[in-house]
């Protein structure tokens, strides 16, 4: 609470992505289908995580706020069990508890209920299941199955986690030792979510849009870039400073057993395969970095496990508690004083005037006090059902859309609706042009 508390006090404004996810949930909630009459590259199960919270809540954003601290307290719990349990340090501590519990303040939006921290959850309990094979020697039919279920409903959860299929596959042979058939069982249990997934999407009539826009999303269209590189290279800077030092301190001043050589092996590959999941992410955010945080931890821990000179390791101590979530609560600020039109925060004085509304655009501050009428909630993806004008199947469907939902306003950001009407006459009759990019339902 107290390393939050700044957070809260700063009033960051509603986020871009959060707004988002509320609106999928607004959408499920009234009868909707994912994909089909929502186009977002959201992962499926988060989406109806969303549903769920807006059949109980509505647009509730302290429900959301607290299931995702009890997520984060869960694990932060799981992992120091996890840590205790294996015997992956020499002392039975909660220092890993601690280290992770400060790494989460390393930026606000880690504290979010995003499909990146409910997909690690799920990858932390895969985790926990490799862990178990580096001690036990005996066969264990239960864990690799488990291994590769968590594995694929945290795919189902945000498709970046995809990046750790190869990870299981590496980690299992090299540092597990599974055979070929433990190989092939822990696929079965990685492909059941998926499988499970395109049935059901099948059923309701929506597997080419569910492989379009959740597979093939990171392929087909450019992220949302809310921050840049440098930006995240910054707040992962001291982390993976102090993530070094504790791979140094842990091997130069102890040694440890067989378990503990194939458990660091582990989170180290852990750790590597993490950072690559940022690159294929449909946003560019620092919550994508929520994924690494139990590699960190790892490391990070051994600082102050087995560092013996006193001095040395309160200066590290103190260092760590202090630098890295001030430089969060600095990187906030910055953020949100210098960037007046930051497109990762919203605008919460945008008034739109009317309530159902569609907005052409990566601009959706008006949807914070409207209603998404139209399946077009992820401009980006729409843009190529929107802009195919040479498929007369799609413009049908377009026209469809707007006459079925018959949004009041329609916001056009870059143009787009102007084109479409002059393709779609009949579209054309049925709204009026207000001002510049904003057209209003004549009827």
């Amino acid at each position: 609470m107290a390393l939050s508390l700044p957070y809260v006090l700063m009033d960051i404004p509603l986020l871009s992505p959060e707004l988002s996810w509320m609106l999928v949930g607004e959408r499920l909630a009234n009868g909707h289908f994912l994909y089909v009459d929502i186009v977002d590259d959201i992962g499926p199960l988060s989406a109806y995580v969303y549903w769920l919270i807006d059949y109980v809540a509505g647009r509730s954003w302290w429900m959301y706020k607290l299931l995702a601290a009890s997520i984060i307290l869960f694990q932060i719990y799981y992992v120091n069990r996890l840590f205790i349990r294996y015997k992956a340090f020499d002392n039975t501590s909660y220092i890993p508890a601690l280290v992770m519990l400060v790494l989460f303040h390393f930026s606000f939006d880690l504290l979010t209920l995003s499909p990146a921290l409910m997909g690690t959850t799920f990858i932390i309990l895969a985790l926990g299941q490799l862990f178990s094979q580096t001690l036990l020697n005996e066969q264990n039919t239960e864990s690799i199955l488990l291994v590769g279920l968590y594995g694929g409903i945290a795919v189902c959860f945000h498709f970046p986690m995809i990046v750790f299929l190869p990870f299981l596959l590496v980690a299992g042979v090299t540092v597990s030792g599974f055979s070929f058939n433990q190989l092939v069982l822990s696929l079965a249990g990685y492909f059941q979510p998926f499988v499970l997934c395109c049935i059901y999407f099948f059923w309701i009539g929506g597997l080419p849009e569910f492989i379009t826009e959740f597979v093939l999303a990171t392929r087909i269209t450019s992220s949302y870039p809310h921050v840049t590189y440098i930006d995240l290279l910054t707040l992962l800077a001291a982390p993976l400073l102090f993530a070094v030092i504790g791979y140094f301190v842990g091997t130069v001043t102890t040694s440890i057993t067989v378990n503990q050589q194939k458990q660091k092996q582990l989170m180290l590959l852990y750790t590597i395969f993490a950072i690559f999941s940022i690159f294929i992410a449909n946003r560019r955010t620092p919550y994508q970095m929520v994924i690494m945080l139990p590699g960190l931890t790892y490391f990070i821990a051994q600082i102050f496990l087995y560092l013996t000179n006193r001095k040395q390791l309160n200066v590290l101590f103190y260092t760590f508690i202090l630098i890295i979530p001030t430089a969060g609560y600095a990187w906030t600020i910055y953020k949100i004083q210098s960037n007046k039109t930051w497109n990762y925060t919203l605008d919460d004085t945008v008034q739109p005037q009317a309530e159902k509304i569609v907005i052409l655009g990566d601009e959706i501050s008006a949807y914070q006090h409207a209603t998404l009428a139209s399946p077009y909630l992820n401009y980006r993806l729409s843009k190529r059902v929107l802009t195919d004008y040479s498929n007369q199947e799609n413009m049908m469907e377009v026209y469809l859309n707007f006459v079925e939902e018959k949004p009041t306003l329609i916001y056009d950001q870059e143009g787009l609706f102007e084109k479409i009407t002059e393709r779609i006459p009949a579209l054309a009759k049925r709204y009026q042009k207000e001002q510049q990019g904003v057209y209003r339902l004549s009827e």
